[in-house]
């Protein structure tokens, strides 16, 4: 009887530890998020405009900002440059207050800026199917975040 008692406290340790490890996946993964994400998710009040690519170097991409609200013109902001930017190309986007970057907007940058979300789910899927051995809350898990992984590589 007290074997039994203690590999169920094991297990339940067990649990509990792989619990603390997607949550922190997780949580992780939506605060990577947030940082871009929040522009574009609460973009009421932030300037609004168009940039064009003129340049790309090894991280971030740099152009002239259009306002479309009635802002200031800039001769060159910069956005990263793993949003698929080439050359000429031109797109909508949220200047960060106080800074020259910004943030691609619409579909394509909404995606793009949950993307860290998307990859935490597929590894929060894996320890939920295996460890915690709930496969099919860890399939779905890992479908939802590959999901938005092939989402944004489509949009972009």
């Amino acid at each position: 009887m007290k074997r039994s008692s203690s590999h169920r406290a094991l297990q339940y340790g067990r649990s509990a530890a792989l619990g603390c490890v997607v949550l922190l996946l997780l949580v992780a993964g939506v605060l990577s998020s947030w940082d871009s994400a929040h522009h574009i998710v609460l973009a009421k009040g932030r300037e609004h405009g168009t940039m064009t690519v003129t340049g790309c170097g090894s991280e971030v991409c740099t152009g002239p900002y259009t306002p479309s609200d009635g802002g200031a013109a800039r001769s060159r902001v910069s956005v990263e440059e793993s949003v698929a930017a080439k050359k000429g190309d031109r797109f909508p986007v949220v200047v960060k207050p106080g800074t020259f970057e910004v943030v691609r907007t619409g579909t394509p940058g909404f995606l793009h800026a949950w993307m860290p979300l998307g990859g935490a789910l597929v590894l929060a899927g894996l320890v939920i199917g295996g460890g915690l051995r709930l496969p099919r809350v860890g399939w779905g898990a890992g479908i939802a975040g590959g999901a938005l992984l092939v989402a944004t590589f489509i949009a972009l």
